[in-house]
């Protein structure tokens, strides 16, 4: 996936390839500006002009790209459904939350009754814990934590299939944090739905995920089981991450040296070469092909395997 600006190609997302099965949730980690959102915006097709997309992205029997914009449209919101960063800039604060909702059910249902989509609204609150009476009420008015559980809500109206979670805790203390991501998971059961959740947060990773995917520079580094991954990571970039992780037992601070880098034009070799502690001279000219190591046979991009 390319973004095309007036310096060249923006190479944001490459080669990717990566499987939500049903019923579970992938975690999806990495350093801000590796392509961790602008893949889960490409799922549901919401990405600017100058943005290309090649390859494929399968849902069910679907090729989303090859779907017509109406298609996709119906398709969106009702079998796949986002929520993003922060509530506050995605409600519209002159609508109250009944209007979101009542806008949101008649995009796929035209003719739906203002009581009757009250009724489905008021049912999808209860089941992530808001009263009723927060419909009457504009979002400025709702608290973080309030408007999350909108927007969770407002992705539940038609029961999707795949919920998409960019950073959804983004903007919360560690305990409303952690109640938004364990209300994710009970709703995800409840619900029968996958998720993939796109974080920073490596420690609600480890709780809340089945499978990770670390990715770095627009590309999968490695992927696999969260219990082995965590346990042992393969790839030098997803060490480093885990070392960076603060915990009670912390006695110096550590931080991956070096910083990204660029995705404009063509890359050559590893993108983790110049910051990698364990490089060797292939790694600068030779992109490491993705392999499959050790017994839970976990994908890793690197010239050490």
């Amino acid at each position: 996936m390319t973004f095309e600006t007036p310096q060249g190609a923006v190479r944001a997302v490459q080669d990717v390839d990566l499987t939500i099965d049903g019923g579970t949730i992938v975690g999806l980690v990495g350093e801000s500006g590796c392509g961790k959102s602008t893949l889960g915006r490409s799922i549901l097709r919401l990405l600017p002009e100058n943005a290309t997309v090649r390859g494929s992205i399968r849902f069910a029997e679907h090729d989303l790209l090859t779907l017509s914009p109406r298609q996709m449209r119906d398709l969106r919101g009702r079998n796949l459904a986002m929520i993003f960063q922060d509530p506050m800039t995605r409600l519209n604060p002159l609508m109250r939350i009944r209007d979101h909702f009542i806008e949101t059910i008649r995009a796929h249902d035209p003719f739906v009754r203002v009581k009757e989509a009250l009724e489905r609204a008021k049912k999808v609150l209860a089941d992530v814990r808001v009263p009723s009476d927060r419909l009457g009420m504009y979002p400025h008015e709702l608290s973080g934590g309030m408007r999350q559980r909108v927007m969770i809500a407002l992705c539940l109206l038609f029961k999707p299939a795949l919920l998409i979670a960019d950073e959804p805790t983004t903007a919360l203390d560690v305990i409303l944090e952690a109640q938004i991501l364990q209300l994710l998971q009970s709703i995800m059961h409840q619900y029968n739905m996958s998720v993939l959740l796109i974080t920073h947060n490596l420690g609600l990773v480890a709780e809340f995920a089945d499978r990770v995917a670390v990715m770095y520079a627009g590309r999968i580094a490695e992927a696999g089981a969260t219990v082995p991954l965590f346990r042992e990571p393969r790839h030098p970039y997803t060490h480093g991450l885990l070392r960076s992780v603060i915990d009670l037992q912390t006695t110096k601070l550590y931080s991956v040296p070096g910083e990204p880098p660029s995705l404009l034009g063509e890359s050559v070799g590893c993108p983790f070469y110049p910051r990698c502690e364990k490089r060797m001279a292939v790694c600068e000219t030779v992109f490491p092909e993705v392999r499959l190591v050790g017994e839970d046979r976990r994908k890793v991009a690197c010239h050490l395997y």
